[in-house]
């Protein structure tokens, strides 16, 4: 059985090679989702939103993998915004917004994913799972570039995109600031870790 992997099938959005700032097409995508607030590294809710992910990620895959279609679990992502952009740039993170996402095949439908919350709920127990939702997306046309080393230090890329890349090129922000989080942090040195960076953006003019 090939499996469905979604880094293999949208390399240029989950598998970029170029460090600066560079445009793609990101196509419309479904995920599973559960939003909140605050400093990741210190929110209980983040870690319960994360697990929670997870637990209703592997469930959908085995029920799907029963069925004759076995996928490859996506990477964590994260959509994240603020009142003030310029709190990603500082790190201000009590201030942050995030949506924490888990890619879904297109076959899985909402029926799949209310079941699969079911059964992950009655076996881990977690309340956080009732928290989870089908969430569609389509970024379309964005600024992207693969940032290599530890997650506090992505501020200079993200202000040479605010404060240069879009003015240079008549661009402006047009969705919130999107995170691909590439291997297991838990087993990877900061300095290696791998973060694909994303901002939707439309013309200016």
């Amino acid at each position: 059985m090939d499996r469905y992997d979604i880094k293999r099938e949208l390399k240029q959005c989950y598998a970029p090679k170029n460090t600066d700032w560079a445009l793609v097409e990101v196509p419309a995508q479904q995920f599973i989702a559960v939003d909140g607030s605050g400093d990741p590294n210190t929110s209980a809710d983040y870690a319960r939103a994360v697990e929670a992910l997870y637990a209703v990620a592997y469930t959908i895959k085995f029920a799907s993998k029963a069925l004759g279609r076995d996928f490859v679990v996506g990477p964590l992502e994260g959509l994240w915004w603020a009142d003030d952009p310029e709190a990603f740039i500082t790190r201000v993170k009590d201030a942050w917004q995030w949506r924490m996402l888990i890619s879904q095949p297109d076959w899985i439908t909402e029926d799949v994913i209310d079941e699969a919350k079911r059964a992950a709920l009655a076996k881990k127990g977690l309340p956080a799972i009732a928290e989870v939702r089908r969430e569609a997306l389509k970024e379309g046309t964005c600024a992207q570039l693969l940032h290599v080393g530890p997650y506090d230090d992505e501020g200079p890329a993200l202000a040479r995109l605010h404060h240069e890349y879009l003015a240079a090129n008549d661009l402006r922000m047009s969705g919130h600031h999107h995170e691909i989080y590439l291997g297991d942090h838990r087993r990877t040195e900061p300095a290696k870790f791998r973060t694909v960076l994303r901002q939707p953006v439309e013309a200016a003019t």
